[in-house]
Formats: C-alpha cells, sequence, structure tokens
C-alpha cells in the first residue's frame, strides 16, 4: 500500500522488574497523562508477546510485495512463514530468502496455500483488486486471515464477505494498524469515549494528494511476472510502464496499481481507510453510530470522466485532488480533504483535538495534566483486549491473541466496511461529478441507477469467486 512513515516506528518498551514493582495503576496513570508513553498491559510473568513469540504461528503469505514483507518482518519474532503465494516469482522467491531463508513453499497460485491443512493462518496482502476473492475463499477453508486494508474494490464485495464471515466465525484482522497505536489514535478514541469532546460536530479526514503521470507506453511484462494472473478479476489489458531516471517506474502494476481505479481507489481508499477509520470509530465511540445520508463536493482527475467513465486508459486516473463533505442525520459531518496537514481532527462541543502517526494535540490532550484518563479508558476501547507492543507489531499481536482464543480482533470486516462504504461512496460521487443520498439500511445510493451500478464490478472469466 502507500509508502508512509513507519508506523511501527516508535519502539516498544520492555517491562523490566522494577516497573513492574511500579504497580498497574501508575503505569496506567502515566499513559493517560502522556502523549508519548506507550502501554505494554502484560502484568503476567510471561507477556503476551513472549507467549507469541514461543508460539511461532505457521502462517501463509498471499503477495509478497512491500506490505507483504513489512507486515512479515515487522512480526517475524511471533510467525513461521511456511508457505509464499505471488503471481511474480521474483518476489517470491525473495521473500522466501528473507523470511524463512529458504525453507518455504513458494506457489504462482495463491489457492495452493489455502488448500493445505496444515496452514490455519494467512495474510492477503495483494494488490486492492485481489483482496476480497481470497479472503472470502479462505474464510469458507476455515482459514483465519489478516487481510490488508481496503477490504474490497466494491461496496458489494463488503457485503459478501460480512455475509461469509459470520457464516464462517472466522477471525479476520484488517491492517489498519493505526487503531493499535496506542500512544495515539487509541488513546484520541478513549479520550472520545470517555466524553471529553461532548458531542461531535464535525470529523475531518485528510489524506493527501495522489499523483499524476504522463502517458505510460505498452512494455514487455518483466521476467517472472504472470500478468495474466496479477490482473486476475480486473480487466484484461496490455501491461504499461515507464521509468524516469532512477525512480521506481510509473506502470499499471506492483505498487502504482493504487493510482488506477481498476485495481483500487486511489487515495481514497488507500489513506482514507486509515483516516476515515478513525474517523468513523469516533462517531461510534461516541454513541453517534448513524451511518451517512449523503456525501458530495469537488475533486479533479488528470483524465476526462464520461458517465463515470475514464476516457484515457495510458495513464493515471485517480482523484489528485478533493474535497467532500459526507452528512449525517443528527447533523455532524465529516470532511475529507486532500489539502491539509495528514491526519484527523475531531471536533466536539467541548473542544477538538488533531491525531496523526506523529502528535496527538489539542485541549483535551492538554487537560490530561490535571484530568487524567482513567486507568481502564484506553482498555475499554481496545475491546479489553491484550495490548503488547505498538503500531504494527501490536496490530499483529491482537490478531494472533485472537486466532488463539477465537475473538473478534480489534479490527474487524464489519467495523471495517461500515467506514469503507464511505470511501467508495467519495470514489462513485468523484467519478460522477454529482452528489448523492445514501440508504445505510438497504446499503443503497437512492434515485440514481448509474450510481448504484458502481456499488459492484464484474469479474473477469475464469476469476470468479468460489463459493
Amino acid at each position: 500500500m502507500t509508502k508512509k512513515p513507519k508506523a511501527d516506528s516508535v519502539p516498544t518498551q520492555p517491562v523490566t522488574a522494577p516497573q513492574r514493582a511500579i504497580g498497574r495503576r501508575s503505569v496506567l496513570q502515566g499513559l493517560a497523562a502522556s502523549a508519548v508513553a506507550i502501554p505494554y498491559f502484560s502484568w503476567n510473568t510471561r507477556s503476551l508477546a513472549e507467549e507469541l513469540e514461543a508460539d511461532k504461528t505457521p502462517i501463509g503469505l498471499i503477495g509478497a510485495g512491500g506490505m507483504g514483507m513489512g507486515n512479515m518482518q515487522s512480526a517475524k519474532s511471533m510467525l513461521n512463514v511456511v508457505a509464499i503465494a505471488d503471481a511474480d516469482s521474483g518476489r517470491a522467491e525473495s521473500a522466501n530468502e528473507k523470511l524463512s531463508g529458504g525453507k518455504a513453499d513458494t506457489y504462482e497460485d495463491y489457492r495452493k496455500v489455502i488448500e493445505r491443512d496444515d496452514i490455519k493462518v494467512l495474510h492477503i496482502a495483494t494488490p486492492d483488486h485481489w483482496h476480497s476473492k481470497p479472503l472470502i475463499e479462505a474464510m469458507l477453508a476455515g482459514k483465519d486471515v489478516y487481510c490488508e486494508k481496503p477490504l474490497t474494490l466494491t461496496i458489494d464485495e463488503g457485503k459478501l464477505i460480512r455475509k461469509v464471515q459470520k457464516e464462517t466465525g472466522r477471525i479476520v484482522q484488517v491492517g489498519t494498524q493505526q487503531r493499535s497505536q496506542f500512544n495515539l489514535f487509541t488513546k484520541a478514541m478513549a479520550i472520545v469515549n470517555e466524553g471529553r469532546l461532548g458531542k461531535i460536530t464535525r470529523v475531518q479526514a485528510a489524506i493527501g494528494a495522489a499523483p499524476t503521470s504522463p502517458e505510460l507506453p505498452v512494455a514487455e511484462v518483466p521476467k517472472g511476472l504472470n500478468w495474466d494472473l496479477w490482473l486476475g478479476p480486473a480487466p484484461a489489458v496490455d501491461y504499461r510502464s515507464l521509468r524516469k531516471g532512477g525512480k521506481r517506474a510509473m506502470s499499471n502494476c506492483h505498487y502504482e496499481f493504487r493510482w488506477w481505479y481498476e485495481y483500487s481507489g486511489g487515495k481514497l481508499t488507500d489513506w482514507g481507510a486509515h483516516h476515515v477509520d478513525i474517523c468513523n470509530w469516533a462517531l461510534k465511540l461516541n454513541g453517534q453510530a448513524d451511518g451517512p445520508i449523503g456525501i458530495g463536493g469537488t475533486s479533479e482527475h488528470p483524465v476526462e470522466y464520461v458517465d463515470g467513465k475514464p476516457q484515457q486508459t495510458d495513464r493515471y486516473n485517480t482523484a489528485t485532488a478533493f474535497n467532500f463533505k459526507v452528512d449525517y442525520a443528527n447533523g455532524t459531518e465529516m470532511i475529507i480533504r486532500h489539502d491539509t496537514d495528514n491526519g484527523v481532527m475531531i471536533e466536539g462541543e467541548k473542544g477538538r483535538m488533531f491525531v496523526n502517526r506523529g502528535k496527538l494535540v489539542g485541549a483535551p490532550v492538554d487537560a490530561l495534566k490535571d484530568n487524567p484518563l482513567p486507568e481502564d479508558a484506553i482498555s475499554k476501547v481496545y475491546k479489553s483486549l491484550p495490548m503488547t507492543g505498538n503500531a504494527r507489531f501490536g496490530h499483529w499481536a491482537n490478531f494472533l491473541h485472537c486466532h488463539r482464543e477465537q475473538l473478534e480482533p480489534i479490527s474487524d470486516v464489519h467495523s471495517h466496511m461500515e467506514m469503507l462504504n464511505v470511501c467508495h461512496l467519495a470514489g462513485i460521487t468523484a467519478r460522477l461529478g454529482r452528489d448523492l443520498k445514501w440508504d445505510d439500511t438497504t446499503e443503497q445510493i437512492v434515485g440514481d441507477d448509474e450510481a448504484n451500478s458502481m456499488l459492484t464490478r464484474p469479474y473477469r472469466e475464469g476469476y470468479e469467486i468460489q463459493m
């Protein structure tokens, strides 16, 4: 996914014997008062991290690109990578050497990993258009899955994923690791949950602008890449690539897939899946959980759109600039924009605060010095689940604990799709260039057949979801 500051770049703090002697209450009060302290809620002799590292859960990796490798490297102390699948054999071989010393089995076809009875846990880190199909098939095969965000390319894929998860009861963690950044985002949610902001009137997700590209020429498919398999459910098109200087090639493939609506939703689902998630989490914690009723705003694209379809197919086509307002029945509004400091602003009747991956600021945060949060405030918003490490490592520890105990993880598919519907609606209104009204009960766009047709997508023959 998007190259971004490492969410797990803040080092974890091991609990020493003197720290244990301080006691649970004083440690938690210190966390509540500080914007930088890192929680380590392991009060037994053997911590959760130590237990998970002793278990070394066998895992199959589907998609060995940047996010797959980054996640496996972050969580490698808790995992044993035994199988790797990727449409690019070079990536699969490189991941095998780095993650398992060449001991894992490698496959081109991800279904070979799902079929293995000895693998109970999978990590899906494919491009976005390849998330839903293997995830659904993995759940049906009895696997628990950590799947990268955004979970789907369309709203209707999300309906099917939620249905299958309910029917199978499988444990699925979505890779929105900000939910496990305890000293920043989780702490911000605790502040909201304790009523320190009062009724929320406005939330804002600032997610940055997207790049453009020149015309990308048809190019030779790189050696080892099965281009037809990489495209999978998406339409069959030529491979395109252009390299300028020593920079990463602009293309319609690895990493750059996120700037094509055929494979992603651009910034609206890439970074939106992180920050809109925090906005939605805050609204739910504050008892303002009703879904949106409409969305509108402005956007710019690098190509012309007619009836929601790009008129040029040889360059990036996702929205480069945007400012959307999402309306809620209670008068609350959500802003999704590209043109201000990346992060989440939460405004309430009692004050406002701003949080991103580097800071948590605002009057409600300053007030913690004199009026700290209750000792269990952060635990409550984290579903009272164990917390260890921080950000990416903590998110994986949460998933593996929930896999072992068969509990709902902190980033479940149902809450994820509630917010991702908003991101997808933003993409639809951007492409159509008009406001939309939304019925959150039926999950349908009201009075707009053309817009409703964009809730789904055709799957290319041979790549349908296998139910």
